[in-house]
């Protein structure tokens, strides 16, 4: 079962991140799932480095329910950002 609410909230997080950020994304469903489960994990470690002050990397603060649906999205828009600084290319 929680297999499931991870990929729901993968898939939620990611279409909601990638509906925010400009720009466009490409990818597909499971690269939108994949984006929101990997935007949980860093949403959860920097709620839990600002709450808390230790950096543990966990999806806590994101579970299925609307703060931690906001906490993935966070994530998801921080993980879009460092993976389009990872994939620019310089025109030099």
């Amino acid at each position: 079962m929680n297999l499931i609410v991870w990929v729901v909230l993968g898939l939620l997080a990611g279409a909601i991140a990638k509906a925010i950020y400009p720009g466009y994304q490409g990818g597909g469903i499971l690269s939108t799932m994949i984006l929101g489960i990997v935007g949980a994990f860093i949403g959860g470690t920097l709620f839990t480095l600002f709450r808390t002050g230790t950096l543990q990397i966990t999806a806590a603060g994101a579970g299925l329910s609307i703060p931690g649906l906001i906490v993935a999205v966070i994530g998801a828009i921080v993980a879009i950002y460092l993976w389009g600084l990872f994939t620019r290319r310089s025109n030099a």
